[in-house]
């Protein structure tokens, strides 16, 4: 099955930058069988026993959502500063050059809640671990880090291995 949903991920060179091969899903988005199929996959690799899924901004949304829907438990976005409109956690995390915010809303998790964290691609881990501690500030316990691929090569488990950590394909 991986390799069915692997044919609808396209590499893009030198995007953002130069030297960057940025991993498009947009293909897999776009064709409604292969977009079914993975949100299967997700869901074989995740605790059913899951109270809220956070997903990370933005594309961390598409599959969050899908995953909170078929657990039955809320979703949470977690999002850029000034997005969200009520009273926010906060949290830093390292850039290449420099640092960057996550905002969570307050009363978004509730303490002892049960929290599966999503998102798209797993590189350094850095905005992972931004979402666990956001997780963490509101009480709730991060019961796994959910990834649909993994950059390998970044290391990004190296960061956030204090977590039970998943990702469907790996590069």
């Amino acid at each position: 099955m991986k390799d069915i949903i692997e044919q609808y991920i396209r590499d893009v060179v030198d995007f953002p930058k130069p030297g960057i091969v940025f991993k498009d899903i947009t293909p897999l988005l776009a064709e409604p069988k292969v977009f079914k199929l993975t949100t299967q996959e997700l869901l074989l690799l995740v605790p059913k026993d899951i109270d809220k899924v956070v997903g990370i901004e933005a594309r961390g949304f598409i599959f969050g959502s899908l995953l909170a829907d078929r657990l039955n438990a809320g979703f949470v976005p977690i999002r850029k500063p000034g997005k969200l409109p009520y009273d926010t956690y906060e949290e830093p995390y390292e850039l290449e050059y420099g640092t960057d915010l996550l905002t969570m809303h307050v009363d978004a998790i509730k303490e002892g809640e049960r929290v599966l964290i999503h998102d798209d691609v797993l590189a350094t881990g850095g905005t992972a671990l931004a979402a666990a501690k956001l997780v963490e500030k509101a009480g709730g316990k991060v019961v796994m880090i959910n990834f649909l691929l993994e950059l390998s090569f970044l290391k990004g488990r190296e960061k956030i291995k204090d977590y039970p950590v998943t990702s469907l394909i790996k590069y």
